[in-house]
């Protein structure tokens, strides 16, 4: 499965932003996909996630402002990011658990100023 990320951008605190996530066929053979970010200095974060019948799981730091949505008939995962924080600033990474394998997607990148 090869994974497309789009979305990212500037924003100052409290905007939002709406990452996508396009994969390269259908999200219907596909099980539990996700949002990963990578800041500088800090560890790999599991943001967000979603299973292919919808169940969600998020990060505290993130529950209440994010929201991940999938469309397996569209190949895409989105994930709607509201009242950004400037610690929310990373690369956003989709990712894709497709018959036991992970894969992931380059990264977009999401900046928050304060």
């Amino acid at each position: 499965v090869q994974l497309q990320a789009s979305g990212g951008g500037w924003v100052q605190t409290g905007g939002s932003l709406r990452l996508s996530c396009v994969a390269s066929r259908s999200l219907f053979s596909v099980g539990p996909m996700g949002w990963y970010r990578q800041a500088p200095g800090r560890a790999r974060e599991l943001v967000a996630q979603i299973t292919r019948r919808g169940g969600t799981n998020y990060a505290d730091s993130v529950k209440g402002r994010f929201s991940i949505s999938r469309d397996n008939a569209g190949n895409t995962v989105h994930l709607q990011m509201n009242n950004l924080k400037p610690e929310d600033t990373a690369i956003y990474i989709c990712n894709a658990i497709s018959d036991g394998f992970p894969y992931s997607g380059q990264g977009t990148l999401v900046t928050v100023s304060s």
